[in-house]
């Protein structure tokens, strides 16, 4: 098998989330750490145009999204799962709710005047700037929650995680899946980028301790690893994609072999362009050759994410 290159930073949340079930997977995994504001040109030259974090490359396919990297990581490694039956369904649908709801009242709370001192306090104003203006580039028409309205949903779902905790060490049984994982990195967030915030996480108990559970899990076994040398790879390597469907499913009446742009629903807008060559119930890829990375498969999940046709 070909290595597993992350491509992330230390305080990416959605990272902390891979790393944690590389960690749970025992997995052996490279690291190349990106900037968090753009430009990202090594990744972008890898990825087209996507430029969110992280980004998981094996070889020359290039998986966007932690939702697919979790289906991913799942078929290297099946062993502990983190979708178990029979509630894997109830695992996916938690996870999802996690990585949008919660995460972006986690966010908002985060980011109030006191949490952005914590994150940007010794950072020069030009460095804030950049940081807010990119992240407002990425969010484009977004409606974001104010802090006072995200602190109080942030309460009622943290309430909501310690009930789910009641009797169990997991949230749903006696094994973390992807529902944990999911649910976990925007509380890690709070308590280790805004620590003047982390009181809210001391009103349930509970959840802290499974905070810490999840925390003991760790990162597996890590290799430092630069930009350069991840598209020397990607260059040498053939596409050879390890999502197992591959059967075409055909919602927007584009055959495949046809010129088209791949792009988020909502945050991180930049779309990627080329030959679609698959999509089916659960994935996309295109194909697309760049001059520094070669050709390449980039791989998205077909939820939360728009294929258009390019006009000719």
């Amino acid at each position: 098998m070909a290595d597993l290159i992350l491509h992330h930073y230390a305080t990416s949340p959605f990272s902390e989330k891979l790393r944690l079930i590389l960690g749970y997977k025992k997995l052996a995994w490279k690291s190349v750490i990106i900037p968090q504001i753009a430009p990202k040109p090594e990744l972008v030259a890898l990825t087209g145009g996507y430029r969110r974090t992280p980004v998981l490359q094996i070889g020359a396919d290039i998986y966007c999204d932690t939702a697919l990297i979790c289906d991913v990581l799942e078929h290297l490694a099946p062993l502990p799962s983190i979708y178990p039956e029979p509630g894997k369904g109830l695992a996916r649908v938690l996870a999802q709710w996690a990585d949008s709801t919660l995460f972006w009242a986690a966010m908002a709370y985060n980011f109030s005047p006191k949490g952005a001192a914590d994150m940007f306090g010794k950072a020069p104003p030009e460095v804030v700037k950049a940081f807010t203006e990119d992240r407002r580039a990425m969010s484009g028409s977004m409606v974001r929650l104010r802090p006072a309205d995200a602190a109080a949903a942030y309460k009622s779902y943290l309430r909501r995680l310690s009930d789910m905790l009641d009797d169990t060490d997991y949230l749903l049984g006696a094994f973390p899946t992807v529902a944990d994982f999911a649910c976990y990195h925007p509380l890690w967030f709070t308590r280790k980028r805004t620590p003047s915030m982390a009181g809210i996480l001391q009103l349930t108990p509970a959840v802290g301790d499974w905070m810490d559970r999840m925390a003991a899990i760790g990162h597996g076994t890590m290799e430092v690893f630069d930009a350069a040398r991840a598209l020397e790879v990607a260059t040498a390597s053939t596409p050879h994609t390890l999502l197992s469907d591959s059967t075409f499913q055909d919602e927007h009446g584009i055959a495949l072999g046809s010129p088209v742009t791949i792009a988020a629903e909502s945050f991180g807008p930049e779309a990627t362009e080329g030959e679609l060559v698959a999509a089916t119930r659960t994935h996309y890829t295109l194909r697309r050759t760049d001059p520094r990375a070669g050709t390449v498969h980039v791989h998205f999940p077909r939820i939360g994410y728009v294929l258009r046709a390019v006009s000719p």
